[in-house]
């Protein structure tokens, strides 16, 4: 088959008539498919029914230090949920704050007690005149709206197989005593899937950061969402790297367990440096006097281990794993030939990135909602939600049935094709 662009103006209208008929025939089913965010499925989540049988109004609810989980107390996490959480997230539990279910809620707070309190004793953000983020991209839409809640200048760094360009990390943070923080998806990148190589990591860890109160916001969402044995993704543990590289105190590294049991019914961890804890706990310590211990022990107990947990995910994959193939399938099939867009087909993580023509994302987008299938907003990858290209589209396939993420795919190629062909008899 031709490439689209090979195709004379003729061609194009003859196929263009054709598409509409299609697009026609789409809309008029009154399809309801949802592909806009990376939830968990009804089947991964009937999964984990026994998680709640862990604790019952028998059990025995004290830690392993005897503290009483159904009281107050602990600050920083029971010790072996502080455990594993490090072991998840491999460093030491002295580097661990188990906080309560989100991850992002921490990102947010360390932002926030950035701009009330500096960091370590560094002049806070809000008596700056100008504070900056780098931001790779695309990346995740909800780091995007922290830094622009607050106010914060973001900085767009592309993001390449091997990770962001350290070329412009490099000359951005060493130069500019402006820029505070870089956020960064290491594994399995939200959306496009790429891990960072060990040189990348290197030079992350290597940096001369201008301004003393810069910190790597280091998001490692999908540490052990892998879905193929023996393909899994490996990354360089990024505090061990700063360690050896004379920064130990660079980065601030998060995690939840929020798409291994239950989101939104989890428990997330920061991991950091002794001084950062130390600074984080004088904090804390006036906000809460500790998150729910409850649940820590009901994970802990769950799981027993790393390796319960690693084998949880194991079943996670059987699931979604699928889905990743139909969708990395149907384009192949459907639009591998035509030379109307490039995605990526990851190991791991909850998305498959796909670029469109340049200035097609929108329509194709609004298409979709138009003939029933919901997807990410077109932007919603790069700050400000404005994609320089209009191409990239975040395709999350992991909540819907087989089935729908089937016809929902149907639609979504359909309107890439429409979408080009309307878009080269535009030029």
């Amino acid at each position: 088959m031709k490439k689209y662009s090979e195709l004379s103006k003729d061609e194009l209208l003859t196929l263009q008539k054709d598409l509409n008929e299609q697009y026609k025939d789409a809309c008029s089913k009154g399809l309801k498919l949802n592909m806009a965010r990376g939830l968990p499925s009804k089947e991964q989540l009937n999964m984990e029914a026994d998680f709640f049988n862990t604790l019952n109004p028998q059990s025995d609810f004290m830690s392993e230090a005897g503290i009483d989980c159904r009281n107050y107390g602990e600050l920083i996490g029971i010790t072996e949920a502080r455990k594993l959480m490090a072991d998840m997230m491999e460093v030491s539990p002295d580097e661990i704050i188990v906080f309560g279910n989100s991850s992002l809620n921490i990102m947010y707070d360390t932002v926030a007690r950035s701009m009330l309190h500096g960091v370590c004793g560094s002049t806070p953000w809000c008596k700056l005149d100008k504070i900056k983020f780098l931001c790779p991209v695309p990346g995740y839409d909800r780091h995007f709206a922290i830094t622009e809640q607050f106010g914060i200048e973001m900085i767009n760094i592309p993001l390449n197989e091997d990770g962001p360009d350290m070329d412009m990390v490099e000359e951005y943070v060493n130069n500019d005593p402006a820029v505070k923080g870089i956020w960064c998806v290491p594994k399995y990148s939200n959306p496009s899937g790429v891990t960072y190589s060990d040189e990348t990591v290197k030079r992350f860890a290597s940096l001369k950061p201008a301004a003393s109160d810069f910190r790597i916001y280091w998001d490692n969402a999908y540490t052990i969402h892998h879905l193929y044995n023996g393909k899994e993704d490996q990354l360089l543990e990024i505090l061990d790297e700063c360690k050896k590289a004379g920064n130990p105190d660079m980065v601030f590294k998060f995690c939840s367990t929020s798409k291994v049991t239950f989101p939104g019914s989890g428990i997330a961890a920061l991991a950091t440096s002794a001084n950062n804890i130390d600074f984080v706990k004088k904090i804390i310590t006036i906000q809460t006097i500790g998150h729910d211990k409850l649940n820590q022990l009901r994970h802990v107990r769950y799981f027993k281990d790393f390796e319960g947990m690693k084998n949880h995910m194991k079943k996670h994959a059987e699931i979604i794993r699928p889905k990743f193939d139909l969708v990395v399938g149907t384009l192949n099939k459907e639009l591998g030939e035509l030379g109307v867009g490039t995605w990526t087909n990851p190991n791991g993580g909850y998305f498959v990135s796909f670029d469109a023509m340049n200035g097609c994302a929108k329509n194709i987008v609004s298409m979709c909602k138009e003939a029933g299938v919901v997807m990410t907003g077109a932007g919603a990858t790069y700050p400000y939600k404005k994609d320089p290209n209009d191409s990239n589209i975040r395709i999350a396939p992991t909540f819907p049935c087989i089935e729908d993420l089937a016809k929902a795919l149907e639609i979504f190629v359909l309107c890439v094709k429409l979408a080009s062909v309307n878009k080269l008899l535009e030029g």
